[in-house]
């Protein structure tokens, strides 16, 4: 499931820095401090990224690339199938049709409207704005880059969707632990507003675990549902688009999510002891903030002004529709 690139420059080191960082605000997240303000361990690395990122000279940050990249995309999917080591298929089947349901509601109102909205209203190409619109809608940066192996899209239009999906992406992190008093929703409801809206799985792991422990489950298994779907809609956009495209280059399905079920299957079956759940937790929520931190070090400002102001508008526009139209798709569907 997990090749580590052993010949690669900076390999070591760049994972040595997203796990170093990663214990350290774990430890820093049980001290008493921090129990006062309630940030967790994700939230503290990502914090620490968006910081070291923007301060240090992009040029090292360049050389350690490989060991980023590698906890920004491994070290993620392995922290998810982890953490279902926190849930049970009981907690996957209350989670009930109507969760599947407002996932595709909401992918496809993203889609549909965000690709309009990018290439009508804004004049976009039509590539950069289906590229924001599914990252946006279905899964940040993962189906950024699976949507461009569909499309075929230049380089530049892929970084661009990236920066603005990571950038909203973290706003919701901050933003929705805010929300959460005033939306009247239980942990339960507000757990599948989340995962249902909030674009990176590392961001909706982040916002229920600022929440509570039913949100957070609630969230991760809603946001899996909505993972799932990245299948379908790669499928129908390489048909859209033309069938040669989807020919050419395979559509990557998303295999962790099956191993994140599995692990939920295996904990039902059976419970392993509590010093080992609980080490196993540890564990899962250590590589999770090697995850935020080394997303955290791609949110970069000359990224952004890189992209230019109609990209920023079409995310920004999307991130108010999740937003608000998800509160009441979420108040309409989920009782």
């Amino acid at each position: 499931m997990i090749t580590i690139p052993k010949t690669s420059k900076g390999f070591a080191a760049g994972l040595a820095l997203c796990l170093l960082v990663a214990l350290t605000v774990w430890y820093a997240a049980r001290l008493p401090w921090d129990q006062k303000i309630q940030l967790s361990p994700l939230t503290l690395a990502i914090l620490a990224g968006m910081a070291v990122g923007n301060a240090v000279h992009g040029g090292l940050l360049t050389r350690l690339q490989p060991g980023i990249k590698f906890s920004q995309q491994k070290l993620l999917r392995l922290g998810i199938v982890l953490y279902g080591i926190r849930l049970t298929l009981h907690d996957l089947f209350r989670l009930g049709p109507r969760a599947l349901v407002l996932d595709v509601t909401v992918i496809t109102l993203v889609l549909l409207l965000g690709y309009w909205f990018g290439t009508r209203v804004l004049g976009m190409d039509a590539d950069t704005a289906l590229l924001v619109s599914a990252g946006s809608g279905i899964c940040g940066a993962a189906a950024v880059l699976a949507t461009d192996r569909v499309i075929e899209g230049e380089s530049h239009k892929v970084s661009v969707a990236v920066a603005t999906v990571v950038v909203f992406g973290t706003m919701a992190m901050f933003l929705y632990p805010v929300l959460y008093p005033h939306t009247g929703f239980t942990e339960r409801q507000f757990g599948i507003y989340t995962g249902a809206t909030v674009h990176e799985v590392a961001h909706v792991v982040a916002v229920g675990r600022a929440v509570g422990q039913i949100a957070s489950d609630t969230a991760v298994i809603t946001k899996m549902l909505r993972v799932l779907l990245l299948a379908p809609v790669l499928l129908l956009v390489g048909r859209i688009r033309g069938g040669n495209a989807a020919g050419r280059r395979p559509i990557a399905f998303p295999w962790f999510v099956l191993w994140f079920v599995a692990v939920i299957a295996a904990q039902s079956l059976y419970t392993p002891a509590a010093a080992v759940r609980s080490g196993l937790i540890d564990l899962d929520t250590i590589l999770l903030s090697s995850a935020m931190f080394a997303l955290g070090l791609g949110t970069r400002w000359d990224q952004l002004r890189k992209a230019g102001t109609r990209p920023l508008i079409l995310a920004a526009t999307i991130f108010a529709g999740l937003v608000v139209g998800g509160f009441l798709l979420t108040s309409l569907m989920v009782r």
